[in-house]
């Protein structure tokens, strides 16, 4: 209790003083209740998605443990013994140049026949990927496991086994791995939707960077549909989920998973200039091809045989405009031909080089990744109805989609 009196015959600088102390006391206190939640209010906020669990359990003055896991740790936990080191070797041979086989002085000392002998040298790689079957089926890389002669996987108990590439698709840079010999019951990662993944989610890389085996990294989903094209990777056919999660050398072929512990992409480092950037093949994707591959069956890939850049009116302009412009080109919207294949499907049909192509059988478009689109989704053999601006004219021309051979092509 305070004494009136007393507090009457203070000075007053001292009396202004205390009651303001008094009111901060009294200020906090009222704070500190009303943020009391009752049992029946902590129940509600639990359920609602922003709040965390643990919050609620401050509230009602729970202990929290140290060190409780984290939605990273739980989906690790999920997956992380599904997910494999890729170990390849593989010969190569080289031939020594012809000047130097020539030499008198060389082939004296070699004998005439030494030109028929290749040296050869084994190439080691490593990688990363995910049991998505108990009898053993793995997805990775294609480029991981290309003209490997020989495919050693290790699990992360450390057993070892030999594996055997069933198909491989460089145009997707996806292929599928069998393990011989491996009694099944493994332990498999579950695989989730790609398509329901959204910009801002959690994304959490597994794999092993750079021979560093069993390794996470945590991000977020920076942007989805990020075009080959885009990315400066011209000889494949994806739409790339792309994250700041770190994807280094060694991790392509390992998984992306979402906060619920499901893979939503294969990990690909094909950008090794990329800083804070990695790119995942979406998972939807591998699941479209993955049984061909495992049956070793060919991934059909339809082309026309163009190399094309998106045009705008003001793009157009530009080039007009320039004194140094090879030609010039119809300031619309469309798609423009900067070059045509020899022997394509493109050159047969006649379409030539500065043709804006403007619809594809009746669908108008505006971009290279939809025209691209558009022909991934057809058919070997299908023609397709493409119209072209002309400088000042239309033309209709019908295109048979060819088979893409490899992905240099």
């Amino acid at each position: 209790m305070i004494d009136v009196m007393r507090f009457a015959k203070l000075p007053r600088s001292i009396r202004q003083l205390s009651t303001h102390v008094l009111a901060i006391i009294v200020g906090v206190a009222l704070t500190v209740s009303s943020l009391r939640v009752l049992p029946s209010q902590a129940e509600s906020l639990s359920r609602h998605p922003a709040v965390q669990p643990s919050i609620v359990a401050q509230q009602l003055g729970a202990k929290i443990p140290i060190g409780s896991n984290s939605f990273v740790t739980a989906a690790v936990n999920r997956v992380g013994s599904a997910v494999v080191r890729i170990n390849t070797e593989r010969t190569i041979t080289r031939r020594l140049p012809e000047p130097l086989l020539e030499d008198p002085f060389f082939r004296r000392f070699f004998g005439d026949n030494f030109s028929q002998q290749t040296p050869s040298e084994r190439l080691q790689g490593l990688g990363s990927g995910v049991i998505i079957d108990r009898s053993g089926e793995i997805l990775t890389n294609a480029h991981v496991v290309n003209q490997a002669d020989k495919v050693t996987v290790t699990l992360k108990d450390g057993r070892t086994f030999e594996g055997k590439v069933q198909g491989a698709d460089e145009v997707t840079d996806l292929a599928v791995v069998k393990l011989t010999d491996s009694g099944g019951n493994l332990p498999v990662a579950p695989l989730g939707d790609s398509s329901s993944v959204q910009v801002g989610d959690w994304a959490i890389a597994v794999g092993n960077p750079l021979g560093l085996d069993n390794t996470v990294t945590l991000g977020i989903i920076s942007t989805l549909k990020r075009s080959s094209r885009e990315v400066g990777i011209f000889d494949k056919r994806l739409d790339f989920i792309q994250t700041d999660a770190a994807i280094n050398p060694g991790n392509s072929g390992g998984p992306l998973l979402n906060d619920q512990g499901e893979v939503i992409g294969i990990n690909t480092a094909i950008r090794p200039d990329a800083m804070g950037i990695g790119f995942a093949i979406p998972i939807n994707k591998a699941k479209d091809i993955k049984d061909q591959l495992m049956r070793g069956e060919k991934i059909s890939h339809p082309y026309l045989g163009v190399q094309m850049i998106t045009l705008t009116p003001d793009l157009a302009q530009q080039n007009n405009n320039d004194p140094n412009s090879p030609l010039p080109v119809p300031e619309i919207d469309g798609v423009l031909v900067v070059r045509v294949l020899p022997q394509s499907p493109a050159a047969a049909a006649g379409i030539r080089r500065g043709d804006v192509i403007i619809q594809v059988d009746g669908q108008t478009v505006t971009s290279a990744e939809q025209l691209q689109s558009i022909v991934d989704t057809s058919r070997v053999g299908q023609v397709l109805q493409v119209k072209v601006q002309r400088g000042d004219k239309m033309q209709q021309l019908s295109v048979r989609a060819g088979e893409l051979e490899n992905a240099s092509s």
